[in-house]
Formats: structure tokens, sequence, C-alpha cells
């Protein structure tokens, strides 16, 4: 990796920069010159993670359950900087479902949030203007500088993480600049992942736009796909 690339990742703002991995992993390898990371960041990080999986996984209830006992964790620290990048992690999932709802949980803590997290908001508010590539997750670079839609678009199927090419996805969309084919790779990746949550909204997008082709197969098969995430009860 070259050094400016590792930089730009060490300064990756997404729900794992908050634990040291590394040093876990040290910890974990019977490295007992290293201390074991303490419990609350094992307890958050593990929390944060299950709160987005449930999230995507439609289970509201118990991601928000997750959530409350990760903030609890981290105001055992009085970090109001970690909490405010938690709560920004949790929004960014919700992006992933195309849900772009204003993120009250970071609002709260944006006076104590980095400057990087603070410019990663706004690159989840779609607020490209004037921010600098450096300050964001890695992997959201090409998506940023490639002014050209279908560039960007390639980009933002390019990224090897599910969750970031989800969201992504969801960016394009909200700026009116997502492709078929970027709609395709969202719902391939929501499905590969058991993602129901971001598979049926996206399913509806794709569904919207064979009915504006009036594409009436392509509907039919959306449909019977969305029914069969939905349950039996709501089949044909």
């Amino acid at each position: 990796m070259k050094p400016q690339t590792s930089q730009r990742h060490a300064q990756t703002t997404n729900w794992r920069l908050f634990l040291v991995l590394a040093v876990a992993a040290l910890a974990l390898s019977g490295c007992s010159s290293i201390p074991p990371p303490p419990n609350w960041k094992m307890n958050a990080v593990s929390l944060l993670e299950h709160a987005q999986q449930r999230w995507l996984e439609g289970d509201s209830k118990a991601a928000e359950l997750a959530l409350l006992k990760m903030r609890q964790e981290i105001a055992l620290t009085g970090r109001i900087d970690l909490l405010a990048r938690a709560e920004l992690a949790a929004c960014a999932t919700h992006i992933a479902s195309l849900d772009f709802s204003p993120c009250v949980g970071f609002d709260t803590y944006a006076a104590d949030a980095t400057a990087s997290d603070q410019d990663y908001a706004r690159f989840l508010a779609a607020d490209w203007t004037g921010l600098q590539i450096k300050s964001l997750p890695v992997h959201y670079a090409n998506l940023l500088t490639n002014k050209d839609d279908a560039n960007a678009n390639q980009a933002a199927r390019e990224i090897k993480d599910p969750l970031p090419r989800l969201i992504a996805a969801a960016l394009l969309f909200r700026n009116g600049r997502v492709e078929p084919a970027t709609i395709s790779t969202a719902i391939e990746t929501a499905s590969e992942r058991g993602w129901r949550r971001p598979l049926l909204t996206w399913l509806e997008v794709q569904r919207k736009h064979a009915q504006s082709r009036d594409d009436h197969a392509a509907m039919a098969a959306l449909q019977r796909r969305i029914d069969l995430i939905l349950g039996p009860a709501n089949a044909p």
C-alpha cells in the first residue's frame, strides 16, 4: 500500500474507526506486552455492527435497542466525538436503504465531532462542494472525483465493501445520477447479503423504472420478488 493511500485509510470515518483493531488483534494473538482493549471499545463496536445488521435485515426494534446500549457504552468515556461518529455510522446505514432522513443523532453532537466526521456528514448529505477527499473514507475517493455520471456509477459499482457500495449507489440516486446498472448492482448486493430492507427499496426503484418503460413483464417479475420477500401472506 502506498504511503498516501495508507494515510487516507487511517482517516477513514466508518463505524470501526474508534476501535483500535490492531491492538485487539495483537492482544488476542498472545502479545502480553500489549494490554487488551477496554471492554467498552469491544462492546461498542459489536453493538454498532449488530444494530447495522438488524436494521438492514428489517428489524428496527432490535437495531434501536442495540444503538441504545452502544450509546451507553460510549457514554462511559465522556467522548462526545466518538458518539457523534457512531451516530453518523448508524445514519449511513439508513442511507443504504434510500432513507435520507436528517441525521438527528449526529446533529446533536456535531459541534464536538472531528473535522473529518463533519466532512463525512456533508458527504452523506450529498453536499460535496469543496469536500477534501483525504477526509473521507478511502473507498469513496473515485466516486467523489468523477464528475462524469458514467464514471461515477462505475466507481460506485467497483467498491468492494457491500455496505459502502450501497451507500454510494444511494447517494447517486439522491443526486439523480444513478444508472440502471448501478441499481442492479445494489439489488445484487442486498440480495447476496440477505439485507431485506435495502433489497425491497431497490427492487421498488427498479420496478418503477420498468413501469416508466411500460415493461410489464419486468414489472411482474420484480413484483414476484417483492412479494416473496414480504412473505407468503402477500404473495399472489
